[in-house]
Parts: structure tokens; C-alpha cells; sequence
């Protein structure tokens, strides 16, 4: 048996990164099997006769482009752990891992009931990380006599360099649709489960290293994720974060794309928003810099990657 805690020196520190990779999307329409029943996904936008025309040479450039970044925040030994956002299928995250280095990559996905059909994943390198037990947490919301669909928050235990064990939490809320204060009931409601699951793994391990990533669709904390404080982990901020973000609405940087960690990681790890010259464009409009993403509007861009920035948590093990 694993137990969490375990102190020990890794050769390398960990690169463990969050990104929301916005739309990446196969072309072929998806449709899947749920209570076995099968669910069609509104996802025609994205097919080659919808109104994106999102070819198969597109996508392959959109999974391309993700991987550029991914190597690039690596360096030389690649990233280890990547919790992304915004990703349909597993034949995404194959293509993906493949595309990054043949062999060496493998992911963590469950098809969620989110009606579009984007979900959150996780990519790990199997050379560090062995995943121990995996699950997804599909949150319920309701409001009056109407039931909402929203994504799941996947969960993974994963042991790295067979000695320390980690419990990682992918996270992608609801947005601010609708305005923020009217639509933060169902961030509340979906950190309300997040929050059960924390307090589930210090049931069983009251040290355990904890990192929870995400996109969580409010800004930076000076209340996390809009409520109350997550129990039993913290807000990390960027050391980079202060004067930008992770994404950039009308001219306003915010810090969407978050990291929490338990106490145990607290000292061994730091958090920085990979903000690469290269991944941005200028904003014409409101000044400075913007990331630079696949379609601005309905204008496709072949060389861009994604509406966020990735945020990057380093951990000396």
C-alpha cells in the first residue's frame, strides 16, 4: 500500500501545468454512450460542415500547436503532469500524447455530460508517474424546478518516481454566463463537491499532498474561487501573476486558470503563468499583449494556440 507523505528526493522537480487549450475538438461529430444510452453532442460547430469549418489538417495544427507549447514549458525533459480544459475526446488527448513523444506520454479522461461535450483530461509521463486510482466527480446543479449539465472534476492518485503520491484535482467551472453574480451559484455548487472530495482524502490521509488546477472562471483570490476558502488547501499566486493573468477580457487581465495545494506542498513548490512572447499577439485595441488564440470571432488563425495562458506549478519533491 501507498501512503501519502512519503519524503523523498526526485531527481528532477516536477512540472505539473494547468491550460485550458480552448476548443480542441476532433472534426468527426461525437456521440456517446451514457446509462447506456447514446448522447449525441452538440458539437457541429466543430465538424467540417459546421460553422468553424474544422478540418482535419486544423485540428492536427490546433494538437500541434498545444504540444509546441507543452515542450516548450518542459524544456528538455518534457512536462510531467498537464490538467487541461476544454478538450472533447480521447482522440484528442491520443493524438495529443502521441504528438508530444510517441510512447512516452498517457492520459487520464472520462466523457463527461457536459452537453458541448468539452472536458477536462490529464496527461502524465509514464516515466514518473503511475496512476494508482482515477474517478470523476459529476457535480449536480439545480436551481428551481431546472437540472444543469456541467462538467466533472477528475480526480487522480498518482505515485511519482515510485515514491511520493500525489492526489490531483482537474478542475473546469462553470462561467460567468449570464453575469458573475448570477451565475455564481453553480461555481459554489461544484466547489461544494470539490470540497467533499478534499475532506475524503485527508479521511484517509491526513498529510497528504493535495494540488488542485483548473480553470475556476473567477478571478485571483482575494476570496478563492468566489466563496468561502477551500478547506485544507491554498491559493498559490503566480510569482509572475501580479501586474497580468491567464486570460484578457476588453483590455483587463484576470487570473482564471488557478493552482491550490495542501500544506505538505506548500514549501516545495512555486507557481508561475508561462507568459512566452511567442504564444501572444498584440492587442490592438486595448494595448500590450493578449494570448494569441485559434479564432478571433470567426477568423481562423492558424498560428495560434489557445484564449489562456498555461500556469505552471514546479515541485521539489
Amino acid at each position: 500500500m501507498v501512503f501519502a507523505g512519503i519524503n523523498a528526493m526526485s531527481a528532477e522537480p516536477l512540472r505539473v501545468v494547468s491550460y485550458n487549450v480552448e476548443n480542441l475538438f476532433h472534426p468527426k461529430h461525437n456521440s456517446v454512450m451514457t446509462d447506456s444510452l447514446w448522447v449525441e453532442k452538440d458539437d457541429w460547430e466543430w465538424t467540417p460542415e459546421g460553422e468553424r469549418r474544422w478540418s482535419y489538417s486544423r485540428y492536427e495544427r490546433k494538437v500541434e500547436s498545444i504540444a509546441r507549447v507543452l515542450t516548450h514549458i518542459g524544456e528538455w525533459d518534457g512536462v510531467d503532469i498537464a490538467g487541461l480544459q476544454e478538450v472533447e475526446n480521447a482522440k484528442c488527448l491520443r493524438k495529443l500524447c502521441y504528438t508530444l513523444r510517441r510512447g512516452e506520454y498517457d492520459f487520464v479522461h472520462y466523457e463527461s455530460p457536459d452537453r458541448r461535450g468539452i472536458d477536462v483530461a490529464l496527461i502524465y509521463k509514464k516515466s514518473r508517474v503511475d496512476t494508482i486510482r482515477t474517478r470523476n466527480l459529476t457535480p449536480t446543479l439545480s436551481q428551481g424546478e431546472g437540472e444543469l449539465i456541467t462538467r466533472d472534476i477528475l480526480y487522480v492518485c498518482a505515485q511519482v518516481d515510485k515514491k511520493d503520491t500525489l492526489h490531483l484535482f482537474v478542475c473546469h467551472l462553470p462561467s460567468q454566463r449570464g453575469g458573475a453574480a448570477e451565475s455564481e451559484w453553480k461555481r459554489t455548487a461544484v466547489k461544494a463537491v470539490l470540497q467533499t472530495a478534499i475532506d475524503s482524502v485527508y479521511a484517509l490521509h491526513p498529510k497528504a499532498k493535495i494540488i488542485v488546477m483548473g480553470d475556476m472562471n473567477s478571478d485571483a483570490p482575494s476570496v478563492p474561487l468566489n466563496g468561502e476558502e477551500l478547506r485544507g488547501v491554498r491559493y498559490r499566486e503566480p510569482v509572475n501573476g501580479k501586474e497580468t493573468g491567464t486570460h484578457k477580457w476588453q483590455g483587463r487581465w484576470s487570473c482564471l486558470d488557478q493552482f491550490y495545494t495542501s500544506p505538505a506542498l506548500d514549501s516545495l513548490s512555486t507557481v508561475n503563468i508561462y507568459d512566452a512572447e511567442w504564444i501572444q499577439e498584440p492587442d490592438e485595441k486595448y494595448l500590450g499583449l493578449r494570448p494569441k488564440r485559434t479564432f478571433n470571432g470567426f477568423r481562423y488563425q492558424k498560428d495560434g494556440f489557445s484564449d489562456h495562458l498555461p500556469i505552471v506549478l514546479t515541485v521539489s519533491l
